[in-house]
């Protein structure tokens, strides 16, 4: 019996559900790429294709029958349902077996492929993550408020990670409290190793150099790991080097330091390259061997276990209407320097520049920088959120539009967050150096050379009031705002306002 086993381009592990129990001599897996209308970040383009390319060669080198087509082989439509379709007529398949895609839309379209078909069709839960989807769905139910921190500590008993016992490794389930630190000047940030591109990588990057020259964001250099064995020596030389002072750091920005001690692996662990248990149990055993310090250790593996999973399973809770959720009412266009980098504030050019040359950057420059700046200019967030999912090499909807419309621009009303994520530039100042060649003042509060975080976050608390005034968490802040002046009031406003007028949309088609 002939099965067909689809694997998608974010299902690169060896160990994939539907790889397994089956005859290779049997089985024909289908690998395809295609061409979407979203313009994605070039590097993005070239890490997916460059991966899929090499593990399709691992495939066949453990015996297994890939067929493989190519974006620029002559016959691809560039179509998945097309190329299947070719593929079944190619194969003759008695039946087809797969993992669920990761992404909503392509989830619902291989539900239809059975009737569509006219063959059995397994369609496999996606096992590569620790909780499942029913599984979240069931710890969800009938709660009134779904804590991440909570479902953090039950996926630590669960699976017994930085766990003595019944009890949390060093006496506290979180070390977030210890994990805020300003770097001192001076401090020297190693550098992660970069992987110089094979033939196969290579071609990739011709090609997309070729049909995707007008797409976000530079091509070279390009150093990600497209490999399995790529990627486990980048967790090695992170377990190594960056995760012993990850923990004190990870909330700092500093000018012209990329990853500081941030791991970077989020981009081959969403494509299946490196599982998240095994993940974590390198960062577990470097704490227990005395190497990592437990507030190091522990800051890491709940960004994997915790915060990675909780979005994950809300996403899946709360699709399709997640998309569309605007409970603020932003409607302003998207400006037009997130895809230029020709921003007003430093800050923002500082990010933005380094999301156009690596398709990164970390979680507080993403939600306190790029992310802070649309929800307080209120930006629309469908157009916030297309420019996250372009422009991050990590970015696959199921992980990238929960923190983006839940957790950074607050359109979800707090399902996710428990208060907006908007702060003004006293915040940006406290962890970087950015605001130390800003053409604008961080210590004025108004006026044309304030910064513009600083008018723009009153204004943003005075014209939500109605939709976030009742907030537990910011009812000291509205009482700051009371206690100014109407006068001030005003001023801090018009300057806002005044501002925001500066601002030029996107233009060019970048997302579509």
């Amino acid at each position: 019996m002939t099965t067909l086993i689809p694997v998608f381009g974010d299902q690169l592990s060896e160990h994939l559900g539907s790889l397994r129990d089956v005859r290779r001599k049997d089985a024909v897996v289908l690998m395809v790429e295609v061409e979407r209308p979203t313009r994605y970040h070039k590097k993005k383009l070239v890490l997916v294709y460059a991966a899929m390319r090499h593990f399709a060669a691992a495939l066949i080198e453990a015996g297994w029958t890939v067929d493989y087509v190519k974006l620029d082989q002559g016959d691809n439509s560039r179509r998945y349902t097309a190329e299947l379709t070719r593929a079944i007529e190619r194969h003759k398949p008695e039946r087809l077996r797969l993992v669920a895609p990761s992404e909503y839309g392509p989830a619902k379209a291989v539900e239809c492929w059975q009737a569509r078909f006219a063959l059995p069709v397994e369609i496999m839960a996606d096992d590569r993550f620790v909780v499942g989807r029913e599984e979240f769905a069931r710890w969800a139910q009938g709660r009134s408020s779904l804590t991440m921190e909570f479902f953090y500590r039950e996926v630590r008993r669960a699976t017994g990670l930085l766990m003595n016992g019944d009890a949390p490794a060093g006496g506290r389930w979180n070390y977030d409290h210890d994990n805020r630190k300003t770097p001192p000047k001076g401090l020297n940030f190693p550098a992660m190793p970069a992987f110089a591109p094979d033939a196969i990588t290579r071609e990739v990057i011709a090609m997309v150099g070729r049909r995707f020259a007008d797409h976000f964001g530079d091509l070279e250099p390009f150093g990600l790991p497209v490999t399995r064995a790529q990627a486990m020596l980048a967790l090695d030389a992170f377990i190594r080097v960056s995760l012993p002072r990850f923990g004190d750091y990870q909330d700092a920005m500093l000018a012209g330091q990329d990853l500081l001690y941030h791991s970077a692996l989020s981009p081959a662990l969403n494509l299946g390259l490196l599982s998240p248990v095994e993940v974590c149990e390198a960062a577990e055993a470097a704490y227990r061997s005395g190497e990592v310090p437990i507030n190091c250790a522990e800051g890491f593996i709940r960004q994997i276990i915790g915060w990675r999973e909780y979005v994950r399973g809300l996403y899946w809770l709360d699709m399709p209407g997640f998309r569309e959720a605007n409970r603020l009412g932003a409607t302003r266009p998207l400006p037009g320097f997130y895809w230029t980098g020709d921003a007003p504030m430093h800050c923002l050019r500082e990010c933005v520049g380094q999301v156009r040359r690596e398709a990164y950057s970390h979680h507080i420059q993403r939600l306190m920088v790029l992310g802070n700046f649309a929800l307080i200019a209120g930006v629309d967030p469908k157009q916030i959120d297309d420019w996250f999912w372009v422009a991050y090499a990590d970015a696959y909807q199921w992980v990238e539009l929960p923190n983006v419309i839940g957790m950074s621009q607050f359109a979800d009303g707090g399902r996710l967050a428990t208060k907006p994520y908007a702060a003004s530039g006293a915040y940006i100042r406290k962890m970087s150096d950015y605001c130390d060649r800003c053409r604008f003042d961080v210590k004025q509060r108004v006026g044309p050379d304030a910064c513009p975080y600083n008018v723009l976050y009153w204004d943003f608390l005075a014209r939500n009031r109605a939709a976030i005034g009742d907030n537990p968490r910011l009812t000291n802040i509205y009482r700051a705002w009371d206690r100014k002046s109407e006068e001030e009031q005003a001023a801090l406003r018009a300057s806002a306002a005044a501002f925001l007028d500066t601002l030029e949309p996107a233009t060019g088609g970048w997302v579509r």
